[in-house]
């Protein structure tokens, strides 16, 4: 290990082997017999070229996301002075060599490459840098590369989200999901996906701490999930729920290619913290966006258009300046064009305005569900706007409970196959069944299912008439046509 040495990547930019190819293609061009020169017998395969002993790192192309075994022009600089002081003859630099601009910033390992045994040994660890550069680009919010990952319709997208107390942020109060397998939706020709159908959803409230444990300064709103049923469980039993979500959505874990299931969130550190504090197991080869870092790289690259400073009002919005999820989801209900013509043409990124469904944020299930489709609205700018859930129940031991805010008119009662509690007019009254799902429809998967809370032993009663109490103090998060919020 005495000749392990790191070196900084700047002015590492000419790909080894498209060295070589540019002078057979150069002698080749101008009529140049090097075979019948005294230093012919360097070119005569890329094995005996390989011999000056070159010294070379991998590095991926910031643009292309490939990986390259590179070196540095002076290195070229330095085999042209070998052939002239050894041979007397002068060689020009040739034309086009493969140049790249290396991604990495930190220092990357050295070695010389003298023949083609070790070249390979190099080149196999070029997946593997691939992976580590991919995972960097998407975490970082490169527009190009997660636009990429979303065109070529073989990942899953997972958006999740969890709600805590701010005095004690270990303890978990509600946990949000929302995911959309691309790659089934892809190979059935069903593209983009729709929110409504395509989109498995699913809502969890720990029920030791429901109403009991509540945020001054940021309040959370269980009982209002907007596109499903809720379900109350106990706080031991979160962590298997999680775990079995991630484990149904991930392909197998490896060394040198990405996992199909990409960790989505908003301001997702905090969420991440939470997995951990879950003991949750990720992939290591998974990869994790934030929805606020790509959006915001996105204005600053001019892939959004020009739009007014949320907080401000009047003046023009800075660029590297982030929005919240509110204010992200308000972003799409004005029109905007893009002002750069990098990444897609700008006539497929303008943005046409859409009508925000009327459902409450800081609740995890509404969060997770409006951070899919915000991903979704950035990478397709046409996705139109999800639709709210007509029956919000809370389930727990296979009973299904109305919505806290609704008054109760009925006693409590458990849906038969033909019956499910619908809320109407604030009446709890029996509905109709379930729909079918298509072969494409994700509706009725693992988030629409019932979880028994096996455990808990609170009083469901009390929980309902402090949710009833709490109901007229909670508001949608989204301006009503005249301007002004509505009530929950």
């Amino acid at each position: 290990m005495a000749d392990f040495t790191l070196v900084d990547p700047k002015g590492w930019e000419h790909d080894l082997h498209s060295i070589y190819a540019a002078y057979i293609g150069y002698f080749q061009t101008h009529n140049v017999p090097w075979y019948d020169r005294t230093w012919g017998y360097l070119f005569e395969s890329f094995d005996t070229f390989l011999s000056f002993s070159w010294p070379v790192i991998t590095a991926t192309d910031t643009s292309s996301g490939k990986a390259h075994i590179v070196t540095r022009l002076t290195s070229l600089g330095a085999f042209l002075k070998m052939i002239k002081t050894r041979f007397g003859e002068t060689l020009p630099q040739p034309p086009n060599i493969i140049q790249i601009v290396p991604f990495e910033t930190t220092n990357r390992h050295l070695r010389h490459v003298s023949d083609y045994a070790m070249f390979k040994k190099v080149y196999s660890t070029l997946p593997a840098a691939v992976l580590s550069a991919l995972k960097a680009r998407v975490k970082g919010g490169v527009p190009r590369a997660v636009q990429d990952l979303w065109e070529n319709k073989d990942k899953t997208f997972l958006a999740i989200d969890f709600e805590w107390n701010e005095r004690n942020d270990r303890t978990i109060l509600e946990f949000g999901y929302a995911a959309v397998r691309c790659g089934h939706l892809g190979s059935l020709g069903h593209w983009p996906p729709n929110p409504d159908s395509n989109y498995r959803k699913g809502h969890y409230i720990i029920a030791e701490h429901v109403d009991k444990v509540t945020n001054k300064y940021s309040p959370t709103y269980p009982w209002q999930y907007a596109f499903g049923d809720s379900q109350v469980v106990s706080k031991t039993k979160l962590p298997q729920i999680v775990q079995a979500i991630m484990s149904s959505l991930a392909s197998a874990e490896a060394e040198t290619s990405a996992n199909t299931l990409v960790l989505v969130g908003h301001n997702i550190q905090g969420d991440l913290a939470r997995l951990d504090d879950l003991k949750i197991k990720l992939p290591h080869n998974m990869l994790i966006l934030d929805t606020m870092i790509l959006e915001r790289n996105m204005y600053a690259n001019g892939w959004r258009g020009v739009m007014l400073d949320p907080k401000a009002g009047d003046k023009p919005r800075q660029a590297g300046s982030s929005l919240s999820l509110e204010h992200l989801l308000l972003s799409f209900t004005v029109p905007l064009s893009p002002t750069s013509t990098a990444g897609p043409s700008p006539s497929k990124r303008r943005q046409t305005p859409i009508a925000l469904p009327q459902c409450t944020l800081h609740n995890s299930g509404n969060d997770s569900m409006m951070t899919l489709f915000a991903l979704q609205k950035l990478l397709e700018p046409t996705t139109g706007s999800p639709s709210i859930s007509k029956k919000a129940t809370a389930k727990t031991n296979g009973m299904a409970l109305p919505m806290p805010m609704m008054p109760m008119a009925m006693p409590f009662m458990i849906p038969t196959n033909n019956m499910s509690l619908l809320s109407v007019n604030g009446v709890g009254r029996p509905g109709s069944a379930p729909r079918a799902a298509s072969s494409y429809d994700l509706a009725a998967e693992f988030g629409q299912m019932s979880v028994e809370s096996s455990g808990y032993k609170g009083s469901f009663n009390g929980h309902l008439s402090a949710g009833r109490d709490q109901a007229a103090k909670r508001f949608n998060s989204f301006p009503g046509p005249t301007g002004t919020a509505k009530g929950g």
